[in-house]
């Protein structure tokens, strides 16, 4: 009985936060993690394994491969970058509300100038989605170039890594406004790179994806020969997953700054 009450007392205290809010973002979060996991776990397949695996077989075996795996694994890799995007960016926004919310009841206590908490907020969102479509599109320009040379690995990397840095740069500028907490920047730098690849994945290599693995079908079914065109859109495509790549490891830094590394003071 003794033992049985020394446990008692010992045991752990679980006390679940009030209200719906954290409860919500926990599963966002979860969700996120989870959806972001399959999509940049696949990611790293296609960039890593698959893009030196599949040049190597033979072409008749290529041709039963392809159909057999690129479609599956590509839904799995498109759908989870949508779950994962919306979840991370519902989240976020959770937080852009908290803080112009804290923002504003601050100056209703102080007694300063009324401040349009919706107008706030809406900047802060604006600006992330118009700044990261815009470096998409810069993106998206030199791919589809007439100009080669925009596609030459060093070429194309340096742009996008200016594009990159200077769209980061520009959102930290535009939301330096005092009321912006490390977790929103911090998101708006990685979400905005996560906004990024999710437009790659469906703006670029799931249309580049779905036109080979048709031609390979017909190929493969029909003898049908495959397009001339079939090489640049692989070529594209695989850009397209290397940049994704490449951006993978400042989105996930900046995620890990959010909460564990403040560094950012507007």
């Amino acid at each position: 009985m003794h033992a049985l009450a020394l446990v008692m007392f010992h045991s752990p205290q679980i006390v679940f936060p009030e209200g719906s809010t954290p409860h919500i973002q926990l599963i966002l979060r979860w969700i996120h993690f989870g959806a972001g996991i399959t999509w940049v776990g696949l990611l790293y397949f296609f960039v890593l394994i698959n893009a030196k695996f599949l040049p190597a077989l033979e072409p008749d075996t290529r041709m039963k491969v392809v159909p057999l795996l690129m479609p599956r694994a590509l839904w799995w890799f498109r759908w989870a970058s949508v779950v994962t995007v919306v979840a991370g960016i519902w989240y976020w926004m959770m937080i852009v509300g908290a803080d112009a919310l804290n923002y504003v009841n601050g100056v209703d206590a102080s007694g300063g100038h009324s401040v349009n908490r919706h107008a706030i907020e809406g900047h802060a969102i604006g600006s992330f989605f118009t700044l990261w479509t815009l470096a998409f599109a810069v993106e998206m320009g030199l791919l589809m170039s007439p100009a080669e040379v925009l596609r030459k690995g060093s070429v194309f990397g340096t742009i996008m890594a200016a594009v990159v840095i200077g769209t980061a740069w520009m959102y930290l500028t535009f939301n330096a406004h005092g009321w912006e907490s490390n977790r929103l920047l911090a998101i708006g730098i990685g979400g905005g790179l996560g906004w990024f690849m999710f437009l790659n994945v469906w703006g670029i290599v799931w249309r580049m994806q779905k036109k080979i693995i048709r031609w390979t079908e017909a190929c493969a079914t029909n003898g049908t020969p495959m397009p001339p065109e079939a090489t640049k859109l692989a070529r594209l495509a695989q850009l397209a997953a290397r940049t994704n790549f490449i951006l993978s490891f400042p989105m996930l830094l900046m995620m890990a700054v959010a909460s564990h590394y403040p560094i950012f003071r507007s």
